[in-house]
């Protein structure tokens, strides 16, 4: 088990273990991880291809269960929540945001960044859903579709909507894996600006440049938390990520 620790945890995993398969097929995706993301802090999480970045992130947002270990967003266990707690967990207290976007394409920018406030049963307020909208950049683009809207501006929509709950937590992952690198540049500059404000964020990337933006930075190695870094940059970031590849 690897133990990293920080105080005032927005995130907590205390020895968590997901496994895939069975038998000699079984994979140990997450590996007795302990780990705390601090509360008002950017966390980014790298490692080599299939060193279980995305599986932590899953666990930690409860978007999969773990096979052992325990799960806290804030002080609050979910480990063993039941799925209709979890609905409400992610829907009031976490948001994601992918690296496909996931909008939906019949809806304009306003109704998409409305939409988990409606799944939660509220009647959504125009006027915030559209401070939301301007908060990223987007205040003339709320009547356009997914479609009328570059990447960039689609990735935005889709922090927009995960925002639009104030969550406790916004998790991403790769969430500029499908930009290119202007409209990368603008993401990270959002989600820096809502880091300095005091949001916790957890993010998955694979780029060391989207990494060194971040707080700290976590890395993972067949499913263990292997090092941390804080305050590095880009280069430091790439060089230790190239030591626990080899």
């Amino acid at each position: 088990m690897t133990t990293m620790t920080m105080t005032g945890a927005a995130v907590t995993l205390q020895d968590i273990t997901r496994v895939y398969g069975r038998g000699q097929a079984a994979v140990r995706a997450v590996d007795g991880v302990t780990l705390d993301f601090p509360r008002g802090s950017w966390t980014a999480v790298m490692g080599p291809s299939g060193s279980g970045k995305s599986t932590l992130l899953h666990c930690a947002a409860g978007l999969e269960r773990v096979d052992s270990g325990r799960v806290l967003i804030g002080d609050t266990d979910i480990t063993a929540a039941g799925d209709s707690q979890l609905t409400a967990l992610r829907r009031t207290r976490i948001g994601f945001v992918f690296q496909s976007f996931n909008l939906i394409g019949s809806l304009t920018a306003e109704q998409n960044v409305a939409l988990p406030l409606r799944l939660a049963g509220q009647r959504p307020s125009r006027a915030d859903v559209r401070a939301t909208l301007a908060a990223v950049g987007l205040a003339d683009r709320v009547r356009h579709r997914p479609r009328e809207l570059s990447g960039g501006q689609q990735q935005r929509v889709a922090i927009a909507r995960a925002m639009v709950t104030r969550p406790e937590v916004l998790f991403a992952d790769e969430p500029t894996g499908a930009l290119d690198s202007s409209a990368a540049r603008t993401v990270l500059d959002l989600m820096r600006a809502m880091a300095d404000a005091g949001q916790s964020i957890v993010m998955v990337t694979h780029d060391p440049g989207a990494a060194a933006r971040a707080d700290s930075v976590v890395f993972l190695r067949d499913g263990r938390a292997v090092d941390r870094l804080t305050g590095a940059s880009t280069h430091a970031v790439a060089d230790r990520l190239a030591a626990w590849e080899r």
